[in-house]
């Protein structure tokens, strides 16, 4: 065996005590589970890459509107399920100034994070026809969605987008939406996990699609203008966050607190339903909310069951967040640039040391640098690839668990301080000699 730097014996045995059957097709939550029992019990840190946590602190104008909310006595009454009225129409102006889209403020409703938002979308929108009840995910994606809908006992179809670029996605979407199955699509926009962006081309298609074959789209920007190729960063100046919203009146978005707003411990966002949906009567919606208008039957059926609203202090730290944003004042693309800064110095490790991006490009653009990217090594498969960097203390998720056909694992900059940067490269460098060794061992076996 290699000399590694986290010890082999110990890693097979917590592996083996961990009770997961594959350890390259676990969770997230299962995986950091198990790297802190191995960094317990050999004394060692890991360079952890497994997580989407946010790395940034939270901005102090939240904090303090929070507290004041707190300090006014907001604890002690329940917050409307239909959210506050400042955070509503702070988050309408944030559409318009940023999407450049105009909504309503009833179809702005605060939930708890986006996955939440996911959640109810799901609820509502895979109920809208009867013979509509299969959710369609342009992947990659985010695992935990799938998971949502296999507890509520839903079905979902998936396709991995990267071989689907440009006018190629046309022929790929239509050929499900001919089926006349499909309730929704979802994607996220930049992608989680290969921060791949969909192109203003692609979101017409997507739209025109969902238009023609009436199916709503469910548009996840938890990543909401982290694309830093462009300068998004400007209240109502172009350019603006790609939206499918230009292109379809059947869309709801998905804005997440916790990226771009570095407010995760909170869990804050909000669903926003375009106003024609928001009022759309689906008499199939009869059969599990008490009201078939799209809109109400979100607010009154998920949003009320779920959670009965968003905790009301935090909600006024949002809105007052969203206020200084639209207002000029704080500019919140700027603060998350961080994220794009390390992913490109974290990619020049990982090529340097042997590997190869997975998710290159964007048609004829090369990849944006972002909050996560995708590295493969070789013929090992992500399974395998996740699994061997453990013995170098370094954690990932495989490529296998979010939808992709290809090998590889998604890495996440933002738990990886700079001053680990240094230790990253020497265990790529020891992991990519070790595997050289055993490349040659095995030419040399085979001849």
């Amino acid at each position: 065996m290699h000399q590694t730097p986290i010890d082999i014996e110990t890693v097979d045995r917590l592996k083996r005590e961990s009770g997961i059957a594959n350890v390259g097709k676990s969770s997230i939550r299962e995986l950091v589970k198990l790297v802190v029992q191995i960094e317990k019990a050999t004394n060692s840190q890991f360079v952890k890459m497994e997580m989407g946590v946010p790395g940034l602190a939270t901005p102090a104008i939240a904090i303090e509107a929070e507290i004041e909310a707190l300090r006014s006595g907001v604890t002690a009454v329940y917050p409307s399920i239909e959210g506050i009225d400042p955070l509503k129409k702070e988050m309408s102006r944030f559409v318009k100034n940023f999407l450049n889209v105009e909504v309503r403020e009833e179809g702005c409703i605060p939930t708890v994070g986006s996955m939440q938002g996911g959640m109810a979308a799901f609820m509502v929108a895979n109920r809208c026809d009867k013979a509509k009840d299969t959710v369609l995910f342009i992947d990659p994606g985010f695992p935990v969605q799938k998971n949502q809908l296999r507890m509520l006992g839903m079905k979902y179809e998936t396709f991995d987008v990267y071989n689907y670029r440009g006018e190629k996605l046309r022929s790929k979407l239509e050929k499900y939406l001919q089926e006349g199955n499909i309730s929704c699509i979802i994607y996220s926009n930049p992608n989680n996990p290969t921060w791949v962006c969909l192109t203003e081309k692609e979101l017409q298609i997507i739209g025109d699609l969902a238009t023609r074959y009436d199916v709503v789209v469910v548009e996840d920007l938890a990543y909401f203008a982290m694309d830093f190729r462009v300068d998004m960063s400007k209240p109502g100046v172009p350019p603006y966050q790609p939206t499918v919203a230009k292109y379809t009146d059947n869309y709801l978005m998905l804005i997440s607190g916790s990226k771009a707003f570095s407010y995760a411990g909170q869990r804050i966002g909000c669903v926003v339903i375009s106003d024609v949906l928001f009022k759309r009567r689906f008499p199939d919606l009869k059969r599990f909310f008490p009201n078939d208008e799209f809109g109400k039957a979100m607010i009154f059926g998920p949003i009320y069951g779920l959670s009965s609203g968003v905790a009301h202090s935090v909600q006024y730290g949002f809105a007052a967040l969203l206020k200084a944003v639209n207002d000029g004042k704080y500019n919140f693309v700027e603060e998350t640039r961080e994220y794009g800064e390390k992913a490109k110095i974290l990619k020049q490790i990982f090529e340097q040391n042997g590997f190869h991006i997975v998710y290159d490009r964007d048609e004829d653009k090369v990849l944006a640098d972002g909050f996560y990217f995708t590295v493969g090594y070789q013929n090992l498969t992500g399974e395998e690839l996740l699994e061997e960097l453990l013995y170098y203390g370094v954690s990932a998720i495989s490529l296998s668990t979010t939808g992709s056909k290809r090998e590889g694992i998604r890495a996440c900059v933002s738990q990886v301080a700079r001053s680990q940067f240094g230790i990253l490269e020497e265990r790529l460098k020891m992991f990519n000699e070790n595997h050289k060794v055993d490349k040659a061992v095995a030419q040399s076996t085979a001849l």
